[in-house]
């Protein structure tokens, strides 16, 4: 009987190990519990290991939440330092961008608005000398902005580009998405590994069944009840730890084993091409870029290098006049006006870079450029990039193994006694 259901069982835990963990890496999307009495003041003074359990919660909970979300700021802290630093600097995906065809989208936007946004924004800084202007002469002032609304939007995007990494964070910019949309980050690694969780499951059977047998024979050399629940534990934590192995070792191909190479990288084109796709589809787009520049952290910085800049366009439009325009609308009014553009200017800018048509032309440009990246990547590097932001917590998936083998071995016993 034992030669029946022993394999069975192990084969079946096996099974739902690796099922059960693979759900585990990725739900629930949020933590899912119930308070429990005394946590929530004994919290603060769990070591900090356990603190980062996706257990326990600090407002006293104790539950579940996916291992992939629950660490969604340090998995995508580490996805960035060891993919987008490999794969170019932030200057590099901002050339990948065209800055010109951003001047020509820029001026696209603005065009058809910038007559009203003069006419506002004199109406606004200095009524009275707009009101008194005669019909020509605005004429002319709107002329001339519109002339020089190329140049203007090419001396933006040149700037940007000249000080990109001082406006722009790309490990921050992806934190932040990653980290407000755990569902992707969830994706990423569901999609690029899809066919490999998949064989991970299915190993779990592949595995435990044949290690029922092993397991009978040391129950027949050490006929002891614990036998078969400490049989589970190290079956279990196996089955996992062979299962997660597979898919990354060896780097190298070999022909002492039978799967030679590690199964993720004898996809590598396909790997690299998903991973192509979510970087420019969902992290490094054109419109994160524009919200990262003008209201993130450094938004400022931006702002103020608008205001640089579009101040020196209005002093160039003006042109000799610019002593006399001063004199007669004041020095304050002026440095004012000069910096009352710049917002209009954002504005156009943000409104450029996220236009969807102009986004997803630009996304073929990053896509290229991250896929031929990413094929420069050694093995080595290509398999960091890929197992580093879920290395550190593999050992989660290891203990669960051991603890459902070991559960499996107390149910055989509880069933069919020893």
């Amino acid at each position: 009987m034992e030669l029946i259901t022993i394999p069975l069982f192990t084969g079946v835990i096996g099974y739902i190990t690796n099922w059960t963990g693979v759900l585990m890496l990725f739900a629930p999307l949020r933590f899912y519990g119930f308070h429990l009495p005394g946590l929530k003041f004994a919290y603060p003074y769990l070591p900090r290991r356990v603190q980062v359990l996706p257990v326990f919660h600090s407002d006293g909970r104790i539950g579940w939440q996916g291992m992939v979300p629950s660490r969604a700021e340090k998995m995508a802290s580490i996805a960035v330092d060891k993919s987008l630093s490999k794969l170019g600097s932030v200057s590099d995906f901002y050339r990948e961008l065209d800055p010109d065809s951003i001047a020509e989208q820029f001026v696209k936007i603005a065009q058809p608005e910038i007559r009203e946004l003069v006419h506002n924004l004199m109406r606004r800084e200095n009524p009275r000398l707009w009101y008194n202007l005669p019909g020509f002469a605005k004429e002319a002032i709107y002329r001339r902005v519109e002339s020089e609304l190329p140049e203007n939007a090419s001396r933006i995007t040149a700037t940007l580009g000249d000080h990109i990494e001082e406006l722009l964070d790309p490990k921050w910019m992806a934190i932040r998405h990653l980290t407000e949309h755990p569902k992707l980050l969830n994706s990423i690694f569901r999609e690029m590994g899809a066919k490999e969780l998949k064989f991970m499951v299915n190993f779990g059977f592949y595995f435990g069944y044949p290690m029922g047998f092993v397991l009978v024979g040391v129950l027949h050399l050490l006929p002891f009840w614990w036998v078969l629940p400490l049989g589970g534990v190290v079956i279990g934590y196996i089955v996992n730890y062979l299962g997660i192995t597979l898919i990354y070792e060896p780097i190298q191909p070999t022909r002492w084993l039978p799967w030679r190479q590690g199964l993720m990288l004898k996809r590598r084109p396909e790997v690299i091409g998903g991973f192509a796709d979510l970087i420019a589809d969902d992290v490094i787009t054109t419109e994160n870029i524009a919200k990262e520049l003008m209201f993130g952290p450094r938004s400022d910085r931006t702002r103020q290098m608008l205001e640089t800049v579009m101040g020196g366009a209005i002093d160039h439009a003006v042109g000799r006049a610019r002593i006399a325009v001063k004199m007669s609308v004041g020095s304050e009014e002026y440095d004012r006006l000069q910096v009352a553009i710049a917002p209009a200017a954002m504005k156009f800018a943000t409104d450029a870079m996220s236009d969807r048509e102009f986004s997803a032309q630009q996304a073929g440009r990053i896509r290229l450029f991250v896929a031929t990246q990413m094929s420069k990547l050694s093995l080595e590097d290509f398999v960091d990039l890929l197992r580093s932001a879920t290395k550190q917590d593999e050992w989660l998936l290891f203990v669960h193994g051991a603890v459902l083998g070991s559960l499996g071995g107390f149910l055989h016993l509880a069933i069919f006694g020893v």
